[in-house]
């Protein structure tokens, strides 16, 4: 049995200009399950990088939270556009659990086809790697060092307000709201 408050963290990109230059701001944030805000974590990673998983386990394994942490969850696959988060490797490196989060059933042969035509195979591998996409309820996750299961039970204690889990909600409110003035779109 898991605990209510157990502590998590939600990640979420900040909105950002296409197919820009530059950095992106990430946000995290930290959670006693759905209910309680503990923290807030940024970094900044490259849009349409590859330095999103080394950027987000530093975050992670630097803050003053991570003794407590328990699960990850992101929003999607990918931060700054196409900068994909290798989630295995992001397991490994902060030894937690992952979870991407999909609010849409992915296309995933669209997303190979605009990765071949943005030169970006490489990325194929990581879709690819980061394993099946699963629907739990009216979302869809991906998962890595946690069962189905498990996955369902922690989903169940973090989707207070919304189909999404309040950690992702509330990342993504606040990126917005930084780079905007006032959050925007839907989280």
């Amino acid at each position: 049995m898991l605990k209510k408050e157990m502590r998590v963290i939600g990640i979420d990109d900040a909105p950002f200009k296409k197919f820009g230059k530059g950095n992106v701001l990430v946000v995290g944030a930290v959670f006693r399950g759905g209910s309680f805000l503990d923290g807030i974590l940024s970094t900044k990673v490259s849009i349409d990088g590859n330095n999103a998983t080394k950027k987000i386990s530093e975050m992670i394994n630097k803050c003053k939270f991570k003794p407590q942490l328990q699960c990850i969850f992101l929003d999607g696959i990918a931060v700054g556009g196409f900068n994909v988060i290798d989630i295995r490797q992001l397991s490994k490196k902060t030894k937690l659990p992952a979870m991407a989060i999909i609010r849409r059933k992915p296309d995933i042969k669209n997303i190979k086809k605009i990765l071949i035509r943005l030169n970006k195979r490489n990325k194929i591998k990581l879709l690819e790697e980061a394993g099946p996409v699963i629907p739990i309820g009216k979302i869809y996750v991906q998962l890595t060092g946690l069962s189905v299961e498990k996955a369902k039970e922690i989903l169940k204690i973090v989707c207070t307000r919304s189909l999404i889990p309040e950690p992702v909600r509330m990342a993504h409110l606040i990126a917005s709201g930084i780079t905007y003035g006032e959050s925007r779109g839907k989280a």
